[in-house]
């Protein structure tokens, strides 16, 4: 079936709709749309020839994810009609690729789809989470319930990756304007004093010696450099979308030192925070594993969670099943041992979460205050190392003319 994108008047309430339609032909979404109540102004099929330039530049974003979950829990709170909701949070949407998205999820909604399922088929929008949450909502009848959970959750994961990204991108920065400042005084400066001493037939200090070497090689082979850097650049991409390069990208942050800490509290928060969203709107326990192992992000912190499941189904208890897990942060099996005793999981999942963000919170901002001296010293013998080497045979060469 083909997509079409329609201009049609509402013959209920007399308003001019503009939306997405599946069908076989023209002809047969307009014989749909005539169905369905409304009179086809205008209808053509929907150009899926964008490059990847236009589908980068529509990606979605988290805050339009969030923004849209808030409207559409809004809508629905305050009992408006479902398509009614979906239609409106749609004409207050900006973003390109979202809007095309919220059609075709009121087409399939208009077709007689549940939301949820609506929802399932963009997966590289709405998560394993978000459908389930969903879901359980539209079971219970407490939908608008079910979408501020799923905002509150948004919100919460947007903040935390925002404060770790915040602490990871400064000393990013500085290590890349130190590259380009050395790369250009090795590329401009240095073969200046080089031909200096050349044409006055004298012999250059040890360290500006090693940096001219340094600076023809990359003069000289700067595009075997390139070459190399972009071919295994690829391949290095290319690994890392692999089970092998996952797992080892994977492994490495929960490792890697200064940061191992940080990443397996991240880690530990979105796993009892998704659990216990998922628990409290209802879902069971075992399903509550298995979404919440994909929701993680982390292969290594799934296979714990997928192991704990499997004994879970054994008939252990879950806070058991987690407590010899290696990435498995002792204070979550021993918050759930107490929910398990209290009847009240989803609650010590919560406070656990609570805890967790808070020590990020403070872990993020001590590791930021952290770098800025490592990398102020760094940046110190980078370019007293570069003075030297520039300045120390100018210096040798006014004492010779004094001499």
């Amino acid at each position: 079936m083909r997509k079409f994108v329609y201009e049609a008047r509402d013959n209920t309430t007399d308003k001019i709709v503009k939306s997405v339609v599946q069908a076989d032909s023209e002809h047969a979404a307009a014989k749909l749309l005539s169905a369905q109540g409304f009179v086809p102004l205008r209808i053509e099929a929907e150009d899926e020839r964008a490059g990847w330039l236009g589908r980068l530049s529509g990606r979605v974003t988290s805050k339009d994810k969030i923004v849209f979950t808030r409207q559409l829990a809004t809508l629905v709170g305050a009992g408006l009609p479902l398509i009614q909701s979906m239609r409106t949070v749609l004409e207050q949407t900006q973003n390109k690729k979202m809007q095309e998205i919220i059609q075709e999820i009121i087409a399939d909604i208009e077709g007689g789809k549940q939301l949820s399922t609506a929802f399932a088929r963009h997966p590289e929008v709405f998560s394993n989470v978000f459908v389930a949450l969903v879901s359980a909502g539209e079971a219970s009848g407490t939908l608008d319930d079910a979408l501020k959970r799923i905002a509150a959750q948004q919100e919460k994961d947007a903040a935390i990756i925002s404060k770790i990204r915040g602490a990871l991108t400064y000393p990013i920065i500085v290590l890349v304007v130190i590259l380009l400042v050395v790369a250009f005084m090795l590329l401009t400066v240095v073969p200046q004093v080089k031909n200096l001493y050349k044409d006055l037939g004298k012999q250059l200090p040890l360290l500006t010696q090693m940096m001219v070497g340094v600076a023809d090689f990359f003069i000289q082979f700067w595009w075997v450099i390139f070459v190399v850097l972009i071919i295994g650049g690829y391949f290095f991409v290319q690994y890392l979308k692999t089970d092998a390069g996952i797992r080892t990208k994977d492994n490495f942050k929960l490792n890697v030192p200064l940061f191992n800490s940080m990443f397996r509290k991240l880690y530990m928060a979105r796993f009892t925070r998704t659990g216990q969203t998922l628990l409290s709107t209802g879902v069971a326990m075992l399903d509550m594993l298995q979404i919440t192992s994909g929701a993680v992000n982390n292969v290594i912190i799934s296979d714990a969670i997928n192991r704990a499941a499997d004994k879970v189904k054994g008939g252990k208890a879950l806070s058991t099943s987690l407590k010899n897990e290696e990435y498995i942060l002792i204070m979550v099996p021993q918050m759930i041992k107490i929910g398990e005793q209290s009847g009240k999981i989803d609650e010590m999942m919560g406070k656990t979460a609570q805890v967790y963000e808070d020590e990020l919170d403070e872990e993020v901002k001590a590791i930021s205050t952290a770098i800025e001296p490592v990398l102020m010293v760094f940046l110190a013998l980078v370019a007293g190392t570069m003075v030297g080497a520039i300045l120390f045979p100018i210096y040798n060469l006014v004492n010779d003319i004094k001499v």
